[in-house]
């Protein structure tokens, strides 16, 4: 799997966590990932540069799988994903007509990727009028939040959330096993299904980063 990203860090640390904890969805099947943007500056991590960038990696692999004697119908044959928020972006709507038409994979979040994470915490259904920073704040109220980046940490800027910590998506030993995402995915779902426009700028709130993890990372939880 090749994957573009548009933060620089919360992102692939999050990918970086789940993998190494997740559950397979069928014993045997693993990813190779690729972080293929993780260079990348300025233009190149808004979203439809991204694309852009994505579907000339696309054609790439699909050459190499060709030779390899890969087909489609592979299970491992290769992916491209492109992970990106609403965020004050332009061109959303085009950047996932593009993929699309292009077979370029997305996980889309409104307002942002925080959104992803807070579901770990707590249902959420209300707009954040396309604001992140109202998100990110959400998720660093959020009752032990802060003590993930240390037992005697009270407070946490926006700046440190950016840095994952297991204990923020992973269920604790006392809990069901795999709960947190279990919810986190059952309130994505829910809150998706009430989208009333065509329109993805105006999906707020909004959230598949569980299709990535299953669809993607071929993970049936974490």
């Amino acid at each position: 799997m090749y994957i573009f990203t548009e933060g620089e860090v919360t992102e692939p640390e999050y990918i970086d966590i789940i993998l190494k904890h997740g559950t397979p969805a069928t014993a045997g099947r693993s990813v190779d990932h690729h972080f293929e943007n993780d260079k990348a500056v300025g233009k190149h991590r808004k979203p439809y540069p991204m694309v852009k960038d994505a579907v000339i990696t696309l054609r790439k692999v699909r050459r190499e799988a060709k030779d390899a004697g890969l087909t489609a119908k592979d299970w491992n044959y290769p992916e491209v994903w492109v992970l990106f928020d609403r965020d004050d972006h332009l061109n959303i709507r085009e950047a996932i007509q593009l993929a699309d038409k292009e077979g370029i994979k997305v996980a889309y979040s409104h307002p942002c990727f925080e959104l992803w994470r807070l579901l770990h915490y707590t249902n959420y259904t209300s707009s954040f009028g396309g604001v992140c920073t109202d998100a990110n704040g959400r998720l660093r109220s959020r009752p032990g939040f802060a003590a993930t980046y240390g037992r005697n940490v009270r407070t946490v800027s926006e700046q440190q959330s950016k840095h994952m910590r297991e204990e923020q998506v992973l269920t604790k030993e006392t809990d069901k096993a795999g709960q947190r995402y279990k919810d986190a995915k059952k309130y994505a779902k829910a809150i998706n299904a009430r989208v009333e426009t065509t329109n993805p700028e105006k999906w707020d709130p909004f959230t598949d980063v569980w299709k990535f993890v299953e669809e993607g990372l071929l993970l049936s939880g974490y």
